[in-house]
């Protein structure tokens, strides 16, 4: 039984992402949320991962489109509550450095 991915604007600016992020969640996450990130009248968003219940590299795709996404209506974003299974992944894709990760 897997759980219901989703990803939602919780407060102005603050996108909740949740769930398992794999290849059947991928493209509905990665629709819904370069639209939360185009309507957002937030300045600044924040991309709180920590209801992410796993992931493949699905997951780390989604967040290097949210960043191109916010990139695009010029919103600083950061991300928080990166599970380790996604750091890891990230580390060993040396996109760590790259990602803007706040904890």
């Amino acid at each position: 039984m897997t759980s219901q991915a989703g990803i939602s604007e919780v407060e102005a600016g603050v996108l909740h992402l949740s769930g398992v992020l794999d290849y059947r969640s991928g493209p509905q996450l990665r629709a819904e949320g370069r639209s939360l990130i185009a309507a957002t009248q937030a300045p600044r968003l924040v991309l709180d991962c920590s209801a992410v219940e796993k992931s493949s590299s699905v997951g780390l795709s989604l967040l290097l489109s949210f960043l191109r996404d916010a990139d695009q209506a010029k919103k600083p974003l950061e991300i928080r509550g990166l599970p380790k299974d996604m750091r890891d992944i990230a580390k060993v894709s040396d996109l760590q450095e790259i990602l803007p990760l706040k904890d």
